[in-house]
């Protein structure tokens, strides 16, 4: 929980998401052998944090949480690229999470299944 306070830095949205991500992503992703943390520990090596968590969420990823995974599975499997996410969350630049989240599935049958 510290982790997700400190990340969220103060944006209430973003600690939801972050604690959505936790709890649900050993279902969503049972192949992530960091379970919920996984997700959580790939935003801040990426240096996603407060803000920018939600815009993930909310804008990119149309507030859908498998998908907000997916993005992030995307970029650690090099699907999708870092800087596109990041030009994504900032509005520059249109991010498909719908494919992504199919070509994440491809690779990893479990995945949202």
């Amino acid at each position: 929980m510290d982790i997700i306070v400190k990340m969220a830095d103060g944006n209430p949205g973003a600690a939801r998401v972050m604690a959505d991500m936790f709890s649900q992503t050993p279902a969503i992703d049972p192949d992530n052998v960091l379970g919920g943390y996984g997700p959580v520990l790939f935003l801040d090596t990426l240096g996603i944090y407060g803000p920018r968590v939600w815009m993930l969420y909310k804008d990119v990823c149309g507030a859908d949480i498998t998908k907000t995974v997916a993005a992030l599975r995307a970029v650690q499997m090099g699907i999708a690229s870092n800087k596109k996410l990041m030009a994504a969350i900032d509005g520059k630049e249109a991010f498909d999470a719908d494919a992504t989240l199919a070509s994440v599935k491809e690779r990893l049958p479990a995945f949202a299944a």
